[in-house]
């Protein structure tokens, strides 16, 4: 695949992340912030990039990877977008074993989780977006 189709197809896995990571906030927690598409579109990639590079590994590493990957995106997100900005995105501060309100222990475990169920359907995306981008390319030779 071409460089050009590549970043088409990892912009798309990370729109597919990042309105996947929105809507789950919105059922969750009846709200969202437009900064959590970025941050869910990045976790998604990470996601994925974990998943491809160590498929080998046995899931429950894998997840515990994602996990500790995602609660390092959420630590530098919310510090940048709750603490220096002051968007008040989300406040983690009442919770138990949390780190400077930003991340805490259920969370992680909760990403845990999530990422399980999020192995299958990044592949499964990124070979719809992959066939729909190598016809595209066919069509376009013709």
């Amino acid at each position: 695949m071409s460089k050009k189709k590549n970043l088409w197809l990892h912009l798309c896995l990370f729109a597919v992340g990042g309105l996947g990571y929105v809507l789950i906030e919105l059922l969750w927690r009846g709200r969202s912030h437009p900064s959590m598409f970025l941050v869910g579109g990045a976790c998604f990639e990470l996601i994925g990039g974990i998943d491809t590079r160590y498929r080998r590994w046995a899931l429950p590493v894998r997840c515990a990877l994602c996990s500790v990957g995602i609660t390092a995106v959420e630590l530098v997100s919310g510090c940048i977008l709750n603490r220096w900005l002051g968007l008040g995105v989300w406040d983690y501060s009442r919770m138990r074993y949390n780190i400077l309100g930003q991340v805490c222990l259920l969370y992680s475990l909760f990403w845990l989780l999530l990422s399980a169920a999020a192995f299958p359907l990044y592949r499964r995306c990124r070979r719809l977006l992959t066939g729909a981008l190598v016809r595209r390319g066919g069509a376009e030779r013709r």
